[in-house]
């Protein structure tokens, strides 16, 4: 298997001391000076210290185009990606035009049939079925170049919110608006899509109090829909970086007072997580799975649906919905995660940089969650891929720090010209499509970048750690402080590291190590799940803190994320 190693975060004293000083708790201090802050102004989730709209590209133009659209009473609807965060940016768009007298709607096509993006023939189906005068596109459309085309030969105008990594050449529409854009200055380049739109709407709204449409009194309140924006950042794993943390810190604040859309509510219900102490765990591993498993199985609107009625037993029954498809969904990507481990049987880490699976049985919409489960499990980059239409594959792949996914298959088309249809995504994530006789050609092509792309070191999996916690730490108090951080994707949750006694051990359901651990004479409880091998007497443990509730005492409880011997 995959070697992995503990390290320890190096922390910059001088930043962790200053942090201290200006009043931060001392762990704290030391945890955020070894994430790369310095200055506690960076920890700040109020709204005011918001990056401003203005410096995204074309947002002006944007809401000056949005809201000259509204004045002529032109019908728009919204084109959304078919995952999370396509839904919650779909949601926020509907929500917060319809606020300002918009006239939109939205259409969700089927995934299996017409792709990804604003292709020609979602244009061609939006036009027969909402004849629109503009399309909006959310978390998608900036690799959409025939889909933009088809829209200007038809006459129906096209803005673009996207913050997907665009290619050499942009769609030609009226107005596009993506950090990741050339030539746009905006410093948080790590917005979701429904960030992106939020920004939107709050240009849009800016530019309708120029008018006089609305003052600071009568001006629709935006900031209702943080709860959507913070579900749809941590969903689609984007990096919390200063402004991204704002928005995701917002959202939870408004679900935890209970100020949240009834979609959002029943969600939590479904999922049976209080939306009292939500945290971005919740997010990103309850409600986002959820929201998700309708664009994988069927089609996203049954999501969106949940996001933007009010009334809450409609929610409540969508909900009940979306709960059933992911229990379908974890079905699916059981079998198929069974049949990848037959694949790979004689899988030779050692001698692959990276992996590329395909099985004629397998279900398109599931294949990005197998590929994430086998990177983790072999800590290589991997696609999986399922059959697409007429002799067609598509694959979905995940990556590991170091490798730039997109970037990886863009130089596999331009080494290989004929291979790859179509591509798109990011360093960690990314899809494309290829004819099924190619596979073969594809994964050698694939991995002769991953060897010459990554060192033996970078196929280690590191577990990154913040070193020993002092012992005065160790408490359900401490734990609460922390949980009252927001923590994420490249603002990793804590993780400690120490040497301790191992005083018993024993497995639990088949499937986990249930530990006694000893340090200073004080004994902890720990759980390593999903691992069953034992431990020496001696081990070094990298683990997070956890309070665990049991006959109405809470204690502290150890969750080992790593051990080796001491």
């Amino acid at each position: 298997m995959t070697r992995t190693r503990i390290a320890t975060r190096p922390c910059p004293y001088r930043e962790s001391e200053l942090l201290r000083q200006g009043g931060i708790h001392p762990v704290l201090a030391r945890l955020y000076a070894s994430r790369g802050l310095s200055d506690a102004k960076e920890l700040s989730s109020e709204l005011a210290a918001l990056m401003p709209p203005s410096g995204l590209l074309h947002i002006g133009a944007a809401g000056v185009f949005l809201a000259d659209a509204i004045a002529a009473k032109k019908r728009m609807v919204i084109v959304a990606d078919y995952d999370c965060d396509g839904a919650t940016a779909c949601a926020v768009a509907i929500r917060g035009l319809r606020a300002m007298g918009a006239d939109v709607d939205f259409i969700v096509p089927n995934r299996f049939e017409y792709g990804y993006g604003l292709t020609p023939e979602i244009v061609e189906l939006t036009a027969r079925e909402k004849s629109p005068d503009i399309i909006i596109t959310v978390d998608n459309g900036i690799a959409s170049i025939d889909g933009v085309a088809e829209a200007n030969r038809r006459g129906i105008q096209v803005v673009v919110t996207d913050h997907h990594l665009p290619a050499d050449t942009l769609p030609d529409a009226a107005v596009i608006v993506n950090p990741n854009q050339p030539a746009c200055g905006f410093p948080s380049k790590h917005l979701a899509g429904v960030g992106v739109v939020f920004y939107v709407l709050l240009a849009l709204r800016a530019e309708l109090r120029r008018r006089g449409i609305f003052d600071a009194q009568t001006q629709p309140k935006l900031d209702n829909l943080l709860d959507l924006v913070a579900l749809g950042t941590v969903a689609d794993v984007v990096r919390l970086d200063t402004n991204n943390r704002i928005l995701v810190a917002q959202g939870l604040k408004r679900m935890r007072k209970g100020n949240m859309h009834a979609g959002v509510a029943a969600l939590f219900r479904v999922a049976g997580r209080e939306a009292r102490s939500a945290t971005p765990f919740d997010l990103g591993f309850a409600l986002g799975p959820r929201l998700n498993a309708a664009g994988r199985l069927q089609d996203m609107s049954l999501g969106i649906e949940c996001l933007i009625t009010d009334d809450e037993g409609r929610a409540w029954a969508l909900a009940q919905q979306l709960n059933d498809i992911n229990l379908k969904r974890r079905e699916i990507e059981a079998e198929m995660q069974d049949t990848a481990l037959l694949h790979l049987d004689d899988f030779e880490p050692a001698n692959s940089s990276t992996i590329s699976v395909f099985d004629a049985s397998w279900h398109q919409g599931v294949i990005g969650i197998v590929a994430s489960r086998l990177k983790e499990k072999f800590y290589r980059p991997t696609i999986t891929f399922a059959p697409g239409a007429d002799g067609w594959i598509k694959g979905s792949g995940r990556s590991i720090p170091g490798f730039h996914l997109r970037d990886a298959l863009d130089l596999v088309s331009k080494r290989a010209p004929s291979l790859i249809d179509k591509f798109g995504g990011h360093a960690m994530a990314a899809g494309l499509t290829i004819r099924a006789d190619a596979f073969d050609a594809f994964s050698q092509a694939f991995e002769a970048v991953g060897q010459a792309w990554l060192s033996q070191q970078q196929l280690e999996r590191v577990v990154e750690t913040d070193g020993p916690l002092e012992d005065a730490y160790y408490t359900t108090a401490f734990i609460e402080l922390m949980d009252g951080q927001v923590w994420g994707q490249g603002f990793a949750p804590p993780v400690f590291c120490d040497e301790f006694r191992v005083v018993s051990q024993r497995i639990l359901k088949e499937r986990h190590l249930k530990l006694l651990l000893e340090k200073n004479g004080v004994r902890f409880d720990a759980i390593w799940f999903g691992h069953t091998d034992a431990l020496g007497e001696r081990t070094r443990v990298a683990f997070r803190l956890d309070a665990n509730e049991y006959n109405g005492t809470t204690k502290v409880q150890l969750m080992v994320e790593h051990a080796e011997p001491a």
